[in-house]
């Protein structure tokens, strides 16, 4: 039991410490700097001017950062999307990097576009399919529809698996690929802001990790008392 207790302990760090060092790093560096012109807005129309993908717009929201496939724009929470700080610039320029991904016809970034379109059928499947079998259980009396029941938790633990397995060389594409490069071009930066935003986009590909281990357990976690 001890060990059982200690596992969990260390499974919960390693999904929940990415995050809050995530966090961290992205309220600690997100300080405006009078040398810089601009927020993470402006810097990431720039970057797409730079690349010639100016008709991809820009624009603040109150929720997270994250580039749009389908509207195909980029949407910059509003603390980054005026502010101009480390944390904002690099923030934009990952964004960017998916864009440039998309623009490239990047064939990862295409494959998990397409994944996540597809799991949303799947999902409704399996929350249905959930949803019915203790109704059907005693109506048919069949082994069937465990069969069935199990399937359908196959899918709602097994598809999120497949999609951040499918996420990490996407995002690592972006950030390191794509963002720091264009970082460190535009000839803005200290060797020792570069850094910081090194920092700041590992620590983000972290919190990838500690999802798909996340999904990973729960996947686990569905499969290990049918197995018994």
């Amino acid at each position: 039991m001890g060990y059982v207790i200690l596992g969990l302990i260390l499974f919960a760090l390693l999904t929940q410490l990415p995050g809050w060092w995530t966090q961290y790093l992205l309220r600690k560096y997100n300080t405006p700097l009078a040398k810089l012109p601009g927020g993470g807005g402006d810097f990431a129309a720039w970057l797409l001017r730079q690349h010639n993908l100016q008709a991809i717009p820009v624009y603040p929201t109150d929720g997270p950062d994250h580039y749009d496939p389908i509207q195909r724009c980029i949407r910059l929470n509003k603390a980054h999307y005026d502010t101009p700080s480390l944390t904002a610039l690099a923030v934009a320029a990952h964004e960017v990097g998916h864009a440039l991904q998309h623009a490239e016809g990047d064939p990862d970034f295409l494959e998990r576009l397409s994944l996540i379109q597809r799991a949303a059928w799947l999902q409704t499947f399996s929350a249905g399919a959930l949803l019915l079998t203790p109704i059907l259980i005693p109506l048919l009396h069949t082994p069937v529809i465990g069969l069935i029941t199990f399937t359908a938790g196959f899918i709602a633990q097994g598809v999120p698996l497949l999609i951040h397995l499918k996420t990490l060389p996407v995002e690592r594409d972006a950030s390191f690929n794509r963002a720091l490069p264009m970082l460190a071009a535009c000839g803005r930066f200290t060797d020792q802001e570069l850094r910081i935003m090194r920092r700041i986009l590992q620590a983000a590909a972290l919190t990838y990790v500690a999802q798909a281990l996340s999904s990973l357990f729960n996947l686990w976690r569905w499969i290990s008392p049918h197995r018994r």
